[in-house]
């Protein structure tokens, strides 16, 4: 399996009036639910609109993004499925339930961290 970033982009969602976004959460928890039970869902969520703070390899800590940024992500959700393909799937879903478009990238995979994860989650399993 393989984790796709299913993103859009701040103020995608501006054009929802107050009056129909209770029933845009509803329809977005309809897909999560969904997804879920296919047992695709990873995590997702959306992302509150203030600057981002930039942390440098020094751990100095600088206001962001820079001002000729000019696009953000204003929200995303992570699936883990087999293909590229049934990640437009659900991207489509998530469109739908958004009334937004989404941007779809493949997470690099990292198989060292996933034996690492692994691992620990057996030791954690093995003290309890």
């Amino acid at each position: 399996m393989t984790e796709f970033l299913i993103s859009f982009n701040e103020g995608a969602m501006d054009h929802i009036s107050a009056d129909d976004i209770g029933e845009v959460g509803d329809d977005v928890r309809a897909v999560v639910a969904e997804a879920t039970e296919a047992g695709v869902w990873v995590y997702g969520g959306g992302l509150d609109r203030q600057r981002a703070s930039i942390v440098g390899t020094d751990g100095s800590v600088t206001d962001g993004p820079y001002p000729e940024t000019k696009e953000v992500v204003g929200g995303f959700s992570v699936v883990d499925v087999a293909t590229r393909e049934e990640a437009l799937f659900w991207a489509a879903k998530l469109a739908a339930a958004c009334r937004c478009a989404q941007q779809v990238r493949e997470l690099m995979p990292d198989p060292k961290m996933d034996e690492f994860l692994a691992e620990r989650a057996a030791a954690e399993g093995a003290v309890r």
